[in-house]
C-alpha cells in the first residue's frame, strides 16, 4: 500500500489517466489506457482545441450548436479559470470570432477580459441582434473588475492626496506626520532627557473639496493592447468618481478620440473605442498636452508598446517637454496580468534617459502606483520594488 494509501495497480492506472488526457490520445500516446463517461467527455471537450496541429480529427467546425455544447462541456468539467483559457484558445486557433457575433453565442461563454478585448475588435462588424448580449457581457465583466479594484484604488489615491498636502499647522494630534516632525527637530535634540523639543510640527492637510491634481490617461488602442484598454477604462472611471482629481481619458492608433465624457460609464467608454490600426504617439501626445493647465500638479500616464508609426524625435522631444514644466510622465508598456509585454526597447531606454520610467504594471498594482506618483515619489524606484521583472 502507497503513503496515498493507493495500491499499486491502482495508482499506476490513475497516472496512466492523467497521461492519457495529457497527451490526447491515438495511436501514439503509448498508454493503452481506454476513457469512459466524463473522461471520454472532457477529452473530447480538449482535442477539439489541442489535437488540430496532431493530424487527429478534432476542431468545431463552422456550427453554432456544436460550438455551443463545446462550451457548455467545458464549463462542466474545467474551473473557470481554465474555461478562459481554452476560450481564448479556440478563439486563436480555430478562428470563432464571426460565431461570437451570435447572440446564442455570447450568452453561452464565460465572460473574461480577453473576450471583451475580442468582441471591442468586432465591434464595428457586429450586427444589431448581436450588440446587446455583447454589452451583457462587457457589463458583466466590467462591474467585477469595478468590485475588485475600486475601494483599493480610492482608498490608495485618497490617502495619497491627504499625505502630499503638507502643513506646519496640523490641527489635530492625528494629523502630525511624527518621523518627518522629528526629522525636522533633530537639532533640538536634548541628550541629558533623551528626547527632541519640537520647535516645528510636520502634518497632513484635512482633505480639500477642490481639485488637488489633473490625471490624462492617454491610451494606445491598437490590437495588442486590448487588455490594457479594458482595465485603463475602469480605473479611469474610478478616477473620475473623485472629486479631488480632474481625470481626463484619450484613446489613440492613427487618430485621438477624447472619451472624457464618457468615463461616468465604462461600458460605453469601451464601445468607444476601435482596437486595431496603426499608432501615432505624438500626436496623442500633441492633444493630451492641451488638457494640461497645472503641469506641476498633473499626472501624465501613457499606456503604449511604444511602436510609433508618427514622428519618433518629435514625440520625444513633447515628453522632455512636459516633464520640464513638471509633469509626472509615467508610461505603461502594458497595464493587465499578461506578462511580459512586446514593446520598442529603443523608445524604452530613450525615455528612461530622459528620467521617465517605462514599465508593465498589473491591475493590482495601478492603485498604488497613483499613490506614489500624486506623492511625487521617484516613480522608477517605485517599480523596482512593486513590479516583478
Amino acid at each position: 500500500m502507497s503513503a496515498t494509501g493507493e495500491g499499486p495497480s491502482e495508482g499506476t492506472d490513475e497516472r496512466l489517466r492523467r497521461w492519457r488526457l495529457v497527451l490526447g490520445g491515438g495511436d501514439a500516446d503509448g498508454t493503452g489506457c481506454g476513457l469512459q463517461g466524463a473522461d471520454a467527455r472532457m477529452d473530447s471537450a480538449l482535442s477539439a482545441v489541442y489535437d488540430q496541429d496532431g493530424g487527429r480529427e478534432g476542431g468545431l467546425g463552422a456550427s453554432a450548436p456544436r460550438v455551443a455544447r463545446w462550451l457548455g462541456d467545458i464549463r462542466t468539467y474545467f474551473p473557470s479559470t481554465v474555461v478562459q483559457v481554452m476560450q481564448k484558445d479556440a478563439i486563436e486557433k480555430l478562428n470563432l470570432t464571426r460565431l461570437l457575433l451570435e447572440p446564442e453565442m455570447l450568452e453561452a461563454v464565460e465572460p473574461d477580459v480577453h473576450l471583451v478585448g475580442t468582441l471591442l475588435a468586432l465591434n464595428r462588424v457586429m450586427p444589431d441582434q448581436a450588440r446587446e448580449s455583447a454589452r451583457a457581457v462587457v457589463r458583466r465583466v466590467v462591474d467585477e473588475l469595478e468590485r475588485r479594484l475600486a475601494q483599493k484604488t480610492r482608498a490608495a489615491v485618497t490617502g495619497a492626496l491627504d499625505r502630499s498636502a503638507r502643513t506646519h499647522r496640523p490641527k489635530r494630534v492625528a494629523d502630525i506626520d511624527w518621523d518627518r516632525t522629528i526629522r525636522a527637530n533633530l537639532k533640538n535634540y536634548l541628550p541629558e532627557r533623551n528626547t527632541v523639543v519640537p520647535s516645528r510640527l510636520v502634518g497632513y492637510a484635512r482633505r480639500q473639496r477642490s481639485v488637488q491634481r489633473e490625471v490624462v490617461l492617454c491610451i494606445d488602442q491598437s490590437g495588442s493592447m486590448a487588455a490594457s484598454v479594458v482595465y485603463s477604462s475602469v480605473f479611469g472611471a474610478v478616477l473620475a468618481s473623485m472629486r479631488s482629481l480632474k481625470t481626463s481619458l484619450v484613446v489613440f492608433d492613427t487618430a485621438v478620440v477624447d472619451l472624457t465624457e464618457q468615463l461616468h460609464d465604462p461600458v460605453e467608454l469601451l464601445f468607444g473605442t476601435q482596437l486595431g490600426g496603426g499608432t501615432d504617439i505624438n500626436r496623442a501626445i500633441a492633444y493630451s498636452q492641451g488638457l494640461i493647465t497645472r503641469p506641476a500638479d498633473s499626472i501624465f500616464v501613457l499606456i503604449s508598446d511604444l511602436y510609433e508609426g508618427g514622428v519618433r524625435e518629435e514625440m520625444l522631444r513633447r515628453v522632455a517637454a512636459m516633464t520640464q514644466a513638471g509633469v509626472q510622465v509615467i508610461v505603461l508598456l502594458a497595464l493587465s496580468d499578461e506578462g511580459a509585454p512586446f514593446y520598442d526597447h529603443e523608445n524604452a531606454a530613450a525615455l528612461a534617459a530622459m528620467g521617465v520610467p517605462a514599465f508593465a504594471c498589473t491591475p493590482d498594482a495601478f492603485p498604488d502606483l497613483m499613490a506614489a506618483a500624486i506623492e511625487r515619489r521617484d516613480i522608477a524606484r517605485w517599480a523596482e520594488r512593486h513590479i516583478a521583472v
